[in-house]
Formats: structure tokens, C-alpha cells, sequence
């Protein structure tokens, strides 16, 4: 793993600082310790630190975290752009929450784990990338407290470390590409290619030619040869995103495939050898697509190796305000607005709304909120959250309400069959499937 980035850990126990600096040696640049915070925004500055690692009590018998908070605030005051994150060993919600509040990028509860905390930090870095212009990938992996989350974490770990098949479920906006990114990241195949195919996408008379490549000649406008996705991520990892989208008769040429692990291009008679660790995603219901004979039996044996199921928001609702405060914070360095916050009737608000559409509603909605408001302190005007009637009442006004029941109809009647619903509206299949990706139908 290449080494990236300075961190400042800063701690009053001693043999912390020597764990830390021994586990993170091999992750970052340079490690620098201090066992005080009296001289911590010196070496910020005198070190070049990306990321610092924050203790919240110093003074024997106080732990109230005090000291951690007033911290944070100087090095937000004074480097904004460093992400800090708290380290504490007392597991309180509420002051995980303040502590979000105020500008934290993150909170660790010792005892630690070691993996979970250099994910934490070196998405706290990305961070730092991403707002000084650096090459970081905002919208990381949030593992959150939920105990569901906790149980995904750790089973997601264990996995992404074999070349097992994985098959990532769950409604639209929970995240499952984001999933497939982590177990990309912390797997053997990380420093290789990742691709990513959206598979409701292609349409069905392309799906050989960009999936499996082709050569010169092949067809009409096949000037030059050109290899498909599957042979680019020979050696990495092949992520296809909404793979019950895929027609049935095209499920027997990528299982030929997968079995084969080789991709003969169209126009070509030779096979050529590919090593991929595939990972695939989708919230629709497989297993009744099966027994609907929607989708084959033997393809789902293949991609599902293992399978991982992220919950919707409203089942995680610990992790909806530090969501929130990571979406407030990542806008607010995205929009030049330092130093907003959430209003109680806000945070309250957050917490009761249903989110349909999960962490990408929930992302939106705050994005929205960042850009309208005019004040430091977010309140229940600027975030605009209905209640789940007051929606649809306003819904049911609309042509879009009278659109998406019209989909939903076609989708139940056919049993989701794309291409039948879109021959029964009207439309064509990337137009329908243009539509669903809009009103968030599964």
C-alpha cells in the first residue's frame, strides 16, 4: 500500500501514541505524537498535517470531553481544511453527535478497531484531497453505529479480503455502489482497475460489444478494435450495478463467461483469458425473479457467492444526524460556507422523516439546504422535509404521481420485465428505465 499524507495523533497516553504510531507508519507519511494539545496547532503548521487524530480528555477525573470540543474548534478556527477527528473512550452517543456538530469529521471509540479506524482516516484524508484540490473521492463509505451497519461492517471486511462473488442488495439510495467501492478498496486487487457498469444501461444491441469488446470490422461502425469492460478490469475488479435490469436472453452470454472466465469479442473466434473479482448489485428481489423465471437460476448461483444486505435509513436512524453533519460539512467546503449547523427543529425534523429515498435523499435534501440558506444555522425552512401525507397530498396532484403509478402498474403486471412494461407504455426500454432511476421505482 502506498503511503500518503501527515498525521498528527495527540493523546496523553503514552502507550497509545506508541500503538498508533507503529499501526500508522505504514499507512501515512509521516506520524507525528504529541501526548498534550498545547502545542498541537504549531505542529500543524511547522509539520504539514492532513489529518489529525484528537483525544477528548486530557485532565485526570474530567471527562466530559470539554477539552476535545475546544480543541476541535481552535484547528477549525485555524486550519479548516484539516479534518479532525475525536478519540475518546467513553461511547456516548450525544457527544458523537455534538462533536459532529461542531465540526468533527468523525469519532473513535476506544477500544479501537484497527481496521475501522484507518478507514476512518484515510477517508478523513480524502477529505483533505478533496478540498485542496488533491485527486480524493468524496461520498466514502460510512459505516455509522447502527448495530446492522456494525454486523455489515465486519462481514464486509472478511469478505473483501477473498475474490469471492459478491451480490450487494438493498432500495434505491442506500449506498450499494458505494459498498462495492469498499470492497474493492480493502481487497488484494486495490491498487487495480475498478470498473463499474451500470447494466440497466445498455441497450440490448450493444450489450456484447461493451461488455465483450470487438474488433475492427465487426459491424457498420466498428473502425478499431475496442475492448469491452469485462476484459478492462482484467486483473481488478468488475462492479455491475443494477444486474437484475439485464434481459434474460443476455444472462446466458455473460454466465458463458463467468464460467469460461474469458470474453470472446464480437467479430473474433479466439477467447482471451480474464481474471476479475466481480461484484454485482441490485434492489430487486432475485430469488422471486427466479421463480418468475425472470432471471436464470445458475447466474444467480454464480454472482451470489456471498451476499450483502444494506438496510434502509429508517431502520439506522442513530446514523441519520451523523450523516447529516458529514453531508453539512462536506457542502459547506463544497459552497464556501464555513461554520454551519443544524437548528434543534432541524436536527428533529431529520430524525423523523421517513427517507424513502435514503442517503441519497438525505444527501440532496441538505445540499439543497446548504445552497438556499442565507444564515449559519440550517432550520426546517431551509431543508423543506415533508411529512410522509402532507407528500402525498402534493403528490397526488401531479402528472409525475400519475406517471409513476403508471410504471409501477406496468412493472407489477409484467413482473418487472423491462421490456414488456416499456412495449405496454409506449416507451422504449432505456426511456422507462430513464424514468424508474428518476421516481426511484425498484
Amino acid at each position: 500500500m502506498k503511503k500518503q499524507g501527515n498525521i498528527l495523533i495527540v493523546d496523553d497516553n503514552t502507550n497509545i501514541l506508541t500503538s498508533l504510531k507503529l499501526l500508522l507508519d505504514n499507512i501515512f507519511n509521516e506520524v507525528s505524537v504529541l501526548s498534550s494539545p498545547s502545542r498541537m496547532l504549531q505542529s500543524i503548521q511547522k509539520n504539514n498535517i492532513d489529518v489529525v487524530l484528537l483525544d477528548m480528555n486530557f485532565v485526570s477525573g474530567i471527562n466530559n470531553g470539554n477539552e476535545g470540543i475546544f480543541w476541535l474548534h481552535e484547528t477549525n478556527r485555524n486550519f479548516p481544511k484539516v479534518p479532525v477527528v475525536l478519540f475518546t473512550a467513553y461511547a456516548d452517543v450525544e457527544l458523537a453527535v455534538k462533536a459532529m456538530k461542531d465540526g468533527a469529521f468523525d469519532f473513535i471509540v476506544k477500544p479501537w478497531d484497527n481496521r475501522k479506524l484507518i478507514d476512518v482516516l484515510q477517508m478523513a484524508y480524502r477529505q483533505r484531497l478533496n478540498m485542496t484540490g488533491g485527486s480524493g473521492k468524496q461520498g466514502d463509505m460510512y459505516w455509522g453505529e447502527s448495530p446492522a451497519m456494525k454486523r455489515l461492517q465486519k462481514t464486509a471486511t472478511r469478505v473483501a479480503e477473498t475474490n469471492a462473488n459478491v451480490l450487494i442488495t438493498g432500495e434505491n439510495g442506500t449506498g450499494k455502489d458505494l459498498l462495492a467501492h469498499e470492497l474493492h478498496a480493502l481487497s488484494l486487487r486495490s491498487s487495480r482497475q475498478f470498473v463499474a457498469v451500470d447494466m440497466g444501461a445498455i441497450t440490448d444491441s450493444l450489450f456484447e460489444s461493451e461488455l465483450f469488446g470487438h474488433v475492427k470490422g465487426a459491424f457498420t461502425d466498428a473502425r478499431t478494435s475496442r475492448k469491452g469492460y469485462i476484459e478492462e478490469a482484467d486483473g481488478g475488479t468488475l462492479f455491475l450495478d443494477e444486474i437484475g435490469n439485464l434481459p434474460i436472453r443476455q444472462q446466458a452470454k455473460l454466465l458463458n463467461v463467468l464460467q469460461r472466465r474469458q470474453v470472446i469479442p464480437v467479430g473474433s473466434n479466439s477467447g482471451i483469458p480474464v481474471d476479475i473479482r466481480l461484484l454485482c448489485a441490485t434492489n430487486k428481489n432475485l430469488d422471486k425473479m427466479v421463480a418468475n423465471e425472470l432471471f436464470r437460476e445458475d447466474l444467480l448461483y454464480r454472482i451470489n457467492t456471498i451476499h450483502l444486505k444494506l438496510p434502509p435509513l429508517r431502520e439506522r436512524k442513530e446514523d441519520i444526524l451523523p450523516l447529516a453533519y458529514r453531508f453539512l460539512s462536506q457542502f459547506a467546503a463544497t459552497y464556501s460556507r464555513p461554520a454551519l449547523r443544524f437548528s434543534g427543529e432541524a436536527e428533529n425534523a431529520l430524525l423523523k422523516c421517513e427517507w424513502r429515498g435514503n442517503i441519497r435523499e438525505l444527501s440532496h435534501t441538505v445540499e439543497k439546504a446548504v445552497i438556499i440558506s442565507d444564515k449559519e444555522t440550517i432550520g426546517c425552512d431551509e431543508l423543506q422535509i415533508t411529512t410522509q401525507n402532507e407528500d402525498k397530498e402534493a403528490e397526488n396532484t401531479t402528472i409525475e404521481h400519475m406517471e409513476r403509478q403508471m410504471i409501477s402498474e406496468a412493472l407489477q403486471k409484467y413482473e418487472g420485465n423491462l421490456s414488456l412494461a416499456a412495449e405496454k407504455l409506449g416507451i422504449s426500454r432505456q426511456t422507462l428505465y430513464n424514468k424508474m432511476k428518476r421516481f426511484g421505482i425498484g
